[in-house]
């Protein structure tokens, strides 16, 4: 009869350790590249790059450690469970990796080296194509722009031509009035620019522009 104490540990020999760590580390260092060419968030971080590889490896040796054995499965989920993590995760996506790197690792560490490599490609790919994908729309997104001048009285401001110049389109959708006197205004437009790779240029020549005090170019979280 099994019990908990003798439950069947399947032998592993010193040369599958070898390739399961192998092929673990390959297909870490797989995920982190694919990490580092895809990511555009705010918080990029070269430190969880390289803990993807090393996540991938710990992982590959925990699932070699339990084996078929429960008796060490909960063993080492009541070890871990005292582990406290404090870092707050900034992007929704950084969780994917994490659950990422932790599916191949133990794919890697089973000796299931098909599906590790197998699977870190198939999802590698979906990655790039979504990522291609969300840039081809975001290509096309329209930026919320404020600009902030002193009226001279003239109905057109002297940025304007700055606009037809830098913008497919160009809306206005407010207008106030920054001081007391209403001599001062800040006007909101949704733009769509020309080329996205010239908006640091336009606030630079939008800031020079006669009577401009104070220029914004926003797009989700990215502020030029």
């Amino acid at each position: 009869m099994m019990t908990m104490d003798n439950a069947a540990v399947f032998p592993i020999t010193g040369l599958q350790i070898i390739l399961n760590i192998t092929v673990a580390v390959i297909c870490g260092l797989a995920i982190s590249l694919v990490y580092r060419n895809t990511y555009r968030g705010p918080g990029y971080s070269i430190s969880f790059a390289n803990s993807i590889v090393l996540l991938t490896m710990i992982t590959a040796l925990v699932i070699m450690t339990i084996g078929s054995n429960v008796a060490r499965a909960f063993g080492l989920v009541g070890a871990m469970s005292i582990i406290r993590f404090r870092t707050a995760v900034k992007d929704t996506q950084d969780i994917v990796y994490v659950f990422f790197a932790l599916a191949v690792g133990m794919a890697a560490g089973g000796g299931y080296y098909n599906i590790a490599f197998t699977g870190t490609a198939c999802v590698a790919a979906v990655i790039y194509l979504t990522n291609w994908t969300t840039r081809r729309v975001l290509h096309k997104q329209e930026y919320l722009l404020q600009v902030s001048y002193e009226a001279n009285g003239s109905d057109v401001p002297a940025f304007v031509s700055l606009l037809k110049r830098y913008c497919r389109t160009h809306q206005v959708i407010n207008t106030r009035s920054m001081g007391d006197d209403g001599g001062r205004l800040e006007v909101a437009y949704y733009v769509k620019l020309r080329d996205r790779a010239t908006g640091d240029r336009f606030v630079r020549e939008l800031r020079q522009a006669e009577g401009v005090s104070h220029v914004n170019l926003y797009f989700d979280e990215e502020q030029f």
